[in-house]
């Protein structure tokens, strides 16, 4: 058993998704640097209960990863989308696919008028970690009655001028709920946390994967490929 199944990444996608976001089976759920510690694991955790996922990351090797090896239902390279707000909704064959996995929302939502083909339009759930542009493109799309669980906000660590959230009208108009949280304010709830992800990892169906930056002199180029894209999870 990896311990990061059962340490600070797993507790830390379980609360943010189980205790923030409040899921219910079948909805749409969006994350944001999907790849990395966290995501991976909240993007399992979601599969499992049978959500549509869809993940954002920052290279072709890392969406590869999230698609073929994390069973993603759709991922995305976000450095090589000029409009992230179209990012999901331009393709083609994924708009047929949404349609089909969606239905759930059926009682409160029109998919065939309202949907007009696009993924995020049906935004119920979103583990954010990165901020910045993608939350505003989240904000557009989100579901009436959204959730947005804050987990980071990678894209504005260490700048100098942080970048505005511009969409913040959406949570009005919407009625979106957006809540951040600290994993140690949960330590109660660390055996509930057991109890969910211990038989998923004895029958086999949560895996890790890490990326092993091996001796002392490749360590400061390590750490900046956290902050570029450049580790990917094999």
């Amino acid at each position: 058993m990896h311990p990061l199944y059962v340490g600070m990444p797993g507790m830390t996608a379980y609360v943010g998704f189980y205790e923030v976001c409040y899921p219910k089976k079948g909805e749409c759920v969006f994350i944001s640097a999907a790849a990395g510690a966290i995501g991976q694991l909240v993007g399992q955790f979601e599969k499992l209960l049978g959500y549509y996922v869809v993940g954002s990351a920052g290279s072709k090797e890392r969406v590869d990863l999230l698609k073929n090896k994390f069973q993603f239902d759709h991922a995305f390279n976000y450095k090589e989308e000029p409009d992230l707000n179209a990012a999901v909704s331009d393709n083609t064959s994924f708009k047929q696919n949404i349609k089909h996995h969606c239905l759930s929302f059926n009682q409160s939502y029109e998919i065939d008028s309202e949907l007009k083909g696009t993924f995020l339009k049906v935004l119920i759930s979103t583990f954010e970690n990165v901020g910045g542009k993608i939350l505003d493109a989240v904000l557009l799309n989100m579901r009436i009655v959204g959730r947005i669980s804050v987990c980071g906000m990678i894209s504005q660590y260490n700048l100098e001028y942080p970048e505005g959230v511009h969409n913040l009208l959406q949570l009005i108009v919407k009625r979106i709920s957006i809540e951040g949280f600290l994993v140690p304010n949960y330590d109660h709830l660390y055996l509930k946390f057991l109890e969910l992800v211990l038989p998923y990892i004895k029958e086999g169906k949560v895996i890790y994967v890490k990326d092993i930056a091996d001796g002392l002199e490749i360590g400061l180029a390590a750490l900046v490929g956290l902050f570029t894209g450049h580790n990917v999870f094999f």
